[in-house]
């Protein structure tokens, strides 16, 4: 097996006592890889690089050099190698002389076997000298470098003698606090007076936690005060240094400002737990403070509003999205007028709020909590120059109750709210437990609505509108009803509000529109002498697809019917918005002769101007006014006052409702142009319409009395 290599150098003029140097090192299990020199230049040329051997081998006697002139040429290379000087007969004297000259050792040729242990111990010192001399270095350039840093550094240094209990503090770390360097001396309470009152415990007990062995090193975050009583957070690092009793003696470290780092890191926390538009809590944190309000009830009540702003997406597609936020930015601030320092207003997205009440022990206080609100939305909101009509639906849930998690509270307000939104606008609801059955229910309902239209499930009922003049038939109004497979004929109030809450009614108005057309041309072709007119109903939802005019001309297009046959109903909340958009939409359409009702006029909220500022032809006076004309002088005086203003801007009328023989005469009287009503017929679907419009039915005579004539 080979041994370890050793790369010598032997000064040596006799070849065999090299060879007996080689053998000999073989022996001690070595490998040696010997180069033999004899001269003065042949072993400075051999030295030229230090690294190529591992150790020299000189004899004393050489007939043109000598051992003394080998060991001097030797020290003047600066080789760090063990030098052994090798003879035969050497006295005690030069021996001496040669060990201070700088021989590492002497070995006699009678005594060889002295040479590997010289060797082992003399390769031993070279290595520990070398490793010495590389700490010592690594030292030195430590050393610097901590001084540099020191200098350059933009933390503070500190270090605590615990023996005599002072404590250097660098100028940085004085510095940083606002202080020159005579302004702080070398007592531990310099840094712990400065630490804030809440902090100090920590800091304390993280740094006991250290000095007793307990943890690996010293690391606290905390809050000092500067020289202006100003708060700084600081990260302070530090590692004692122990006796061998592994007591510590000392602990030195480093202070850091973090400052900024915590002010980023609580605006993260802000804007992770806030609402970036109104700065109000979000959902996450709004979902935490009510489950602490659930945790610590304690029997005391609480209530949970979920409020949805009505007609919002309508706003915002009227008028922008600036107007849209500035619109939410303010119904924040009236939220948070109404609540205590310990109840919560958040804001879950779009146009919804949810608030925690605390402090409200029934149902009526919250529902007078939730109405006080409501009435403060009663008037218009100007926002960026525009008088801006709102209302908001409320959801009411009362707690603590049997919930166990906040998750379920928020879904029964929810749900509570659809349930005030399907009353009307501007409505609020206390949760019970059958509006979960109704809400699923509901979510049943919408499931087979997405599938009704594409089974034909959908069809129209066709209502006349009669002028009362001469009694015929002038149009229809186009009613949906949608007869399910299993329920029957489900009536429109029940599908008509979940189709424009889920977007539906977008597609499901368009193939109302085209079957509408193709009923009306179907019935021009069989009866031309009639040639009836269909009105058809526009929600505010279609009313906001940019594509609406395109949709009514192709269905116009595709059934062959002239536009001057149609007319489209759409209510008071579309012209609500009274954006340009609109006001371009209802032009382009009239400029095709399609005519505009404004149905169930008289019950909305919106001012009387927007009927000056858009084109209407025909005003629908709401039914609930025109049933009680005979019964209430009150409604008369309403519906007269609409005819009148109607007449003054050049609109027809159609009163809707019309029931009694009574009130027919009554509308004749103020020659209301025409009217829709039990009276004259229900909802028919396409068969039986066709069959009545086939009769040639009039309605002539005070007494409402029909007379038909075919043909």
């Amino acid at each position: 097996m080979a041994g370890q290599p050793l790369k010598v150098l032997i000064v040596e003029d006799v070849e065999d006592d090299a060879l007996l140097i080689v053998r000999e090192l073989r022996r001690g299990g070595y490998d040696p890889l010997p180069t033999r020199v004899e001269t003065a230049p042949a072993m400075q040329a051999a030295l030229g690089d230090c690294s190529s051997f591992d150790l020299v081998i000189s004899d004393y006697t050489l007939p043109h050099f000598s051992g003394s002139a080998a060991l001097e040429l030797f020290n003047s290379c600066g080789c760090d190698l063990p030098f052994i000087m090798v003879s035969g007969t050497i006295g005690e004297e030069t021996a001496v002389r040669l060990l201070k000259a700088g021989a590492h050792d002497f070995i006699l040729k009678s005594n060889f076997a002295r040479l590997v242990p010289a060797v082992e111990r003399e390769l031993r010192e070279v290595a520990v000298r070398r490793a010495r001399r590389l700490a010592e270095a690594r030292l030195r350039e430590s050393e610097e470098r901590y001084a540099l840093a020191a200098q350059g550094a933009n933390d503070g240094l500190w270090d605590w003698d615990l023996r005599s209990g002072c404590v250097y503090y660098s100028p940085r770390w004085k510095s940083m606090l606002g202080y020159a360097g005579d302004e702080i001396g070398d007592g531990i309470e310099e840094w712990f007076s400065r630490v804030h009152e809440e902090d100090r415990p920590a800091v304390q007990a993280r740094l006991q936690a250290h000095l007793s062995g307990s943890t690996a090193h010293f690391e606290s975050e905390h809050r000092m005060r500067n020289h202006r009583n100003e708060l700084l957070w600081m990260l302070t690092r530090g590692l004692a240094v122990r006796d061998e009793a592994r007591q510590p003696y000392r602990i030195a470290g480093s202070q850091t400002d973090i400052t900024e780092r915590k002010l980023a890191e609580e605006r993260l926390r802000f804007q992770a737990l806030h609402d970036a538009l109104t700065g109000l809590p979000n959902r996450t944190l709004f979902m935490e403070r009510l489950h602490c309000a659930l945790a610590g009830a304690g029997g005391c009540r609480f209530a949970v509003m979920l409020v949805d702003l009505d007609r919002y997406k309508i706003i915002t597609d009227s008028f922008g999205h600036n107007v849209g936020d500035a619109l939410v930015l303010a119904i924040a601030r009236a939220l948070k007028l109404r609540i205590g320092p310990r109840d919560t207003v958040a804001r879950l997205g779009g146009d919804e709020f949810a608030l925690l009440v605390e402090g409200l022990s029934s149902a009526d206080a919250a529902i007078a909590f939730a109405r006080d609100f409501q009435a403060s939305l009663a008037g218009p909101l100007a926002i960026d120059g525009h008088e801006i009509f709102t209302s908001a639906s409320i959801g009411i849930v009362m707690g603590p109750g049997d919930y166990a998690t906040p998750e379920e509270m928020l879904r029964d307000a929810d749900t509570a709210n659809q349930r005030a939104k399907a009353q009307g606008k501007g409505r609020c609801q206390v949760f019970d437990t059958t509006m979960h059955t109704f809400a699923v229910n509901l979510l049943g309902l919408e499931t087979d609505l997405r599938r009704a239209l594409e089974r034909g499930e959908l069809e129209l009922y066709y209502q006349p509108l009669v002028n009362l003049a001469s009694g015929e038939i002038e149009s229809f109004e186009a009613l949906m009803r949608w007869r399910h497979p299993e329920r029957g004929l489900v009536p429109p109030t029940e599908f008509i509000p979940v189709a424009e809450d889920t977007g539906l009614i977008v597609p499901i108005g368009r193939w109302a529109l085209q079957e509408a057309c193709r009923q009306i041309s179907a019935w021009q072709a069989q009866f031309p002498q009639r040639r009836p007119k269909v009105s058809v109903n526009v929600s505010a939802v279609q009313f906001a697809q940019p594509d609406l005019a395109e949709a009514v001309l192709q269905s116009l297009a595709t059934a062959r019917l002239e536009a001057r046959y149609l007319k489209l109903e759409i209510t008071e909340s579309v012209l609500m918005d009274g954006s340009d958009a609109v006001r371009a939409m209802l032009e382009r359409l009239q400029g095709e002769q399609i005519e505009f009702l404004m149905d169930d006029f008289g019950t909305g909220y919106s001012s009387l101007s927007y009927l000056h500022r858009f084109p209407l032809d025909i005003l629908k006076i709401d039914a609930s006014f025109v049933r009680r004309m005979d019964v209430e002088a009150r409604h008369d005086e309403i519906v007269q006052a609409i005819v009148a203003l109607a007449r003054s801007l050049n609109m027809t009328v159609v009163a809707e409702g019309l029931e009694t023989v009574t009130t027919l005469a009554r509308l004749r009287e103020l020659n209301v142009a025409f009217g829709q009503g039990f009276l004259f017929s229900r909802p028919l679907d396409a068969e039986s319409a066709g069959r009545l419009l086939a009769s040639g039915r009039r309605w002539n005579g005070a007494r409402g009395s029909h007379e038909s004539s075919a043909g």
